[in-house]
């Protein structure tokens, strides 16, 4: 994302795919400034509900700003309603605070992905307040070409757990070979019905 201000931290790969019982969110750890290795340990994948999970790419301070607002957002509508939000309602509501603020933008890129009523789904939604459901597998940030190469060759329907888990790992890793940005250990994320799960470093 070279539009980005000069210093503020970039650059990332994202990886969601959507399984047979829910879905997987993956992420690598490297976060840059320019040329400059500014963390190996970034966070890149946040809870924003019981069951939903949201990535980041882009400015590291805008994610975090937007990881909180939608944290208190979906605890809210929780406490309110008495039920959770589903990911649609999540990443519609994630796609107006970015439109409001196209003037003004967040430097991101982010996929909204996890369990809800509907089944397992995952959603990418630009900087400008596009939201898109996507069918089956998404990559976004600047390791995105190199993940979608394993994705689209590697994906198949109906996958269990472990194979979806293990394609993420390689999409991650192929980017990880290829683009500067992205690099260290890798942040996994599994939704189902039963459990947001995120998977230990000895694991993976």
């Amino acid at each position: 994302m070279s539009e980005l201000p000069e210093g503020v931290t970039k650059g990332t790969t994202t990886v969601g795919l959507v399984f047979h019982d829910g879905v997987v969110l993956a992420t690598e750890r490297r976060a840059t400034m320019g040329t400059m290795i500014a963390s190996k340990r970034a966070k890149k994948v946040y809870q924003i509900a019981d069951r939903i999970g949201m990535t980041t790419a882009g400015g590291v301070g805008d994610a975090q700003t937007l990881a909180r607002l939608m944290q208190v957002e979906c605890n809210l509508y929780q406490i309110r309603r008495g039920r959770d939000m589903t990911v649609g309602a999540a990443s519609s509501l994630l796609s107006n605070v970015l439109n409001q603020n196209r003037y003004y933008p967040y430097y991101v890129q982010l996929l909204v992905g996890g369990f809800d009523i509907d089944g397992p789904s995952v959603y990418s939604v630009d900087a400008m307040g596009g939201a898109s459901k996507e069918d089956d597998i998404v990559a976004t940030g600047s390791g995105s070409p190199f993940a979608y190469g394993v994705l689209e060759d590697r994906f198949e329907a109906d996958m269990d757990e472990a194979a979806a888990v293990n394609l993420a790992k390689r999409a991650l890793r192929a980017a990880i070979r290829r683009d500067s940005a992205s690099g260290e250990s890798m942040s996994i994320v599994v939704i189902t019905k039963d459990k947001y799960e995120e998977m230990s470093e000895e694991v993976l």
